[in-house]
């Protein structure tokens, strides 16, 4: 569910970084919060899914188990298809994960592809635009050119998950890394990331009140 007003749809795009349990997590959320998600996977984003979590078909079975009618796929090379198109309306545009040769791509203003397109066209329609890179460290080119994107209106969200909500599992530190990019493209979920939740749950509200 969209928090603003708006059209139910995501766009998703997977690249090379390492990271594909973040990008499985996102995808998974998104459908299951009634959001309609235009898939693109890059061939290097295809290679990452089947190294990573075994996936060498990419549907909403074989990357969460079940049938999800809001998964939509796109030929990455099919730069002509609807996503691709300004007049096609989205909630914006999620890279998870972003590799550094997309990020470069993007910057430098490339469309040869269906996912750079689609990027292009977020950043021309004012959309937010949601980057998430994995890699460290980074080159100085690689940080001219976040700060390229970020000065064109995308938002660079490292996939850099925080310690102070006293983490179990990996899974729990995916679903702190989601939670913060769901948050950024405004789409409601229950995920455990909220300092304040965890507060709340710990006595520091009360405690807090009693000094003042």
């Amino acid at each position: 569910m969209i928090k603003r007003g708006g059209n139910g749809r995501i766009v998703v795009g997977v690249t090379g970084a390492s990271g594909a349990a973040y990008a499985r997590r996102l995808i998974e959320c998104l459908c299951g919060g009634g959001i309609d998600v235009h898939l693109i996977v890059s061939p290097n984003g295809q290679r990452l899914l089947r190294e990573e979590l075994g996936v060498s078909e990419v549907s909403s079975e074989a990357l969460f188990g079940r049938e999800s009618k809001r998964l939509i796929r796109h030929a990455y090379a099919d730069v002509g298809a609807e996503i691709g198109s300004g007049s096609f309306p989205t909630d914006g545009m999620i890279i998870c994960p972003c590799s550094s040769n997309t990020l470069a791509s993007i910057a430098s203003g490339l469309a040869d592809n269906l996912l750079h397109r689609a990027a292009a066209v977020t950043l021309k329609e004012r959309r937010p635009l949601v980057v998430v890179p994995r890699e460290m460290p980074v080159s100085r080119i690689d940080l001219l050119n976040a700060l390229r994107l970020t000065e064109a209106g995308a938002v660079v969200c490292p996939a850099s998950p925080g310690f102070y909500m006293k983490p179990d599992t990996i899974a729990d530190l995916v679903d702190f890394v989601v939670g913060r990019v769901l948050d950024l493209v405004g789409v409601c979920h229950s995920l455990d990331t909220r300092w304040s939740d965890r507060l709340e749950a710990s006595g520091r509200f009360q405690e807090d009140a009693g000094n003042q």
